[in-house]
């Protein structure tokens, strides 16, 4: 193949390459999507599953035209938590299941009455700063995976892993050629478990404990008007959280993927899955910004990637040992490898602003952008009740009132910058 050759969304990709691709996508989602479960104290093994069948709900849904992997959410976190504490995990499926409901309520609403509505409330000044800290919120994270924030003492063999998977990465990015020009994570991951290995920072013993085979420990949800009513809000977090994603991937493959499939579809795969996990017992899914790193650093956008990563993770949630030794992956090479993803969805998010050719000369595009950024990454919280906006999330909102309120005003003609 040609070095750095485009592999388009819809394009079939050889099984001597597909393999190694879908390795790749899921190795990249495991180490943030089993987080959440850690959390919430259940079995990675169900949302393992879940992963994989959300995402091949997702591709179906979608008609193969949008290609996105599809991982725990990590939006329900602190309302969920609070139900788990009040009445237990069962009433928080309860939760799930309704907001995934709601969700794909809303993707009707916008298949009735189109999505043409975005480009007034969150213009491209708008758009690429809040794209841009879907990435650049997360740094933070990056940063205490590799142990090098939030210690005491930094160990040195955690920056010795941390730095041969992120130079493993970066520099694979760039002079690797062929076949390996689009594995460039998948060896990274590997020379940083090595690294790991010889540091002896990985631990075997709960490999050796784990069973061969395993059956995901499925649960059924309880509902509790009380309980729905805590977690609900998080409907808006994720679908700004959604939004923002759809765009990034846009820009990476060139395509608008909010008109084709079109918004109303990718967003019901999404919210279709997070019901459908809250069934079984799993935790919500959303598109994870992971997979969309990789696919900017690959060039390999194909749906048959994506499907073949999500058979694979489905696989492994049946498989005890393999699921246990996957999870052996220490701290330090996941944030390797999410230094330099995490980036590029930041750097995806000033994309926008260049290719839209944003005119910062016109007021409001100046104000939007600064006051996004600085809503974005100054750790401002806003509580409405259990729910906590904060982030790219919090910033989306703030872009949106800006938005609309110079769409008002436009309209009212009391703006000095608009576009007649």
């Amino acid at each position: 193949m040609d070095n750095k050759r485009i592999i388009q969304v819809e394009e079939k990709v050889p099984f001597k390459l597909l393999v190694p691709l879908s390795i790749q996508h899921m190795f990249a989602m495991f180490g943030a999507s089993v987080l959440v479960p850690f959390v919430f104290g259940i079995n990675p093994a169900v949302v393992l599953f879940m992963n994989g069948v959300g995402t091949l709900l997702f591709i179906l849904i979608t008609k193969g035209r949008a290609p996105a992997y599809l991982g725990s959410s990590f939006a329900f976190l602190a309302p969920a938590g609070v139900v788990i504490a009040k009445w237990g995990y069962s009433y928080a499926l309860g939760g799930f299941v309704a907001v995934g409901f709601l969700g794909c309520v809303l993707a009707f609403i916008i298949y009735k009455f189109g999505s043409d509505w975005i480009d007034i409330v969150l213009p491209p000044a708008a758009m690429g700063p809040v794209v841009a800290l879907i990435g650049l919120e997360l740094a933070g994270n990056a940063a205490e995976n590799a142990g090098l924030v939030g210690v005491d003492t930094i160990d040195i063999r955690n920056v010795i892993v941390f730095l041969a998977t992120l130079l493993t990465a970066v520099l694979g990015s760039v002079v690797f050629r062929g076949f390996l020009s689009v594995i460039p994570i998948l060896i990274a991951i590997i020379v940083g478990y090595v690294a790991a290995l010889f540091t002896g920072i990985v631990n075997f013993s709960k490999v050796a404990e784990a069973s061969m085979f395993a059956i995901p420990n499925f649960s059924a949800p309880k509902f509790k008007w009380e309980a729905i009513v805590i977690i609900l809000p998080v409907l808006l977090v994720i679908t700004s959280e959604h939004i923002g994603h759809q765009i990034v991937t846009s820009k990476i493959i060139g395509r608008d993927l909010l008109k084709d499939p079109g918004l109303h579809r990718s967003l019901l795969g999404d919210n279709l899955s997070t019901m459908i996990s809250g069934l079984i017992g799993s935790v919500p899914t959303t598109t994870y910004g992971e997979n969309i790193g990789v696919m900017a650093m690959t060039k390999v956008y194909s749906v048959y990637v994506i499907g073949g990563a999500a058979v694979l993770s489905i696989i492994c949630s049946f498989l005890g040992k393999v699921t246990t030794l996957i999870n052996t992956i220490p701290g330090p090479v996941i944030g390797g490898i999410s230094f330099l993803l995490y980036g590029m969805i930041g750097t995806s998010g000033i994309r926008v602003l260049v290719e839209s050719q944003v005119d910062y000369g016109r007021s409001r595009n100046m104000a939007m952008t600064s006051v996004i950024f600085v809503v974005g990454l100054s750790g401002i919280t806003v509580k409405l009740g259990s729910i906590e906006l904060t982030g790219m999330v919090l910033a989306c909102v703030v872009g949106m009132l800006m938005g609309l309120t110079f769409y008002v005003l436009d309209k009212l003609k009391l703006t000095n910058d608009r576009e007649e």
